[in-house]
């Protein structure tokens, strides 16, 4: 064991996390997302299923240990809603907050259409599936630098 790690974080997604390079992107997505087959698309070929977490939760986790990056405007995307599209879904709300208290910082979104979703988790490092059962809960995240005190 080690300490000061998420309880839900195992070695598969540790490592996810650790060889991924500074640009890189994750797919957080929800219980509906096909991924395993967009799984292995991606440059990992990886997915982790994280059984009973919601989304919020499992972003927030990953995030105490992944940096969101500060050289690209939008360090977060989410899929759009099909039924309504440009609305703010209390999914992407909740995640946005999270994303603003890990990094202590307001954090920039974008939003991307389902079919262009699909097709940018292909090109992601890995995926990630939590048990989020609201619609459209589906995240990238493009991993940051970790900047060490001076």
């Amino acid at each position: 064991m080690l300490k000061r790690i998420p309880d839900f974080m195992d070695a598969d997604l540790l490592w996810i996390l650790a060889a991924m390079g500074h640009g890189d992107q994750l797919a957080v997505v929800d219980r509906n997302f096909p991924a395993w087959a967009i799984a292995q698309q991606t440059r990992s070929q990886r997915l982790v299923t994280l059984g009973g977490m919601d989304a919020p939760t499992s972003v927030a986790g990953i995030l105490e240990l992944l940096p969101l990056d500060t050289f690209v405007d939008q360090p977060l995307a989410w899929m759009d809603p099909v039924d309504a599209p440009g609305q703010v879904l209390s999914v992407h709300a909740d995640v946005l907050a999270v994303c603003h208290a890990a990094e202590g910082r307001p954090i920039a979104h974008r939003v991307i259409a389902r079919a262009d979703f699909y097709a940018a988790a292909t090109r992601c490092f890995a995926v990630v599936q939590n048990s989020e059962s609201r619609p459209y809960g589906c995240f990238l995240l493009t991993k940051g630098v970790v900047f060490e005190p001076a």
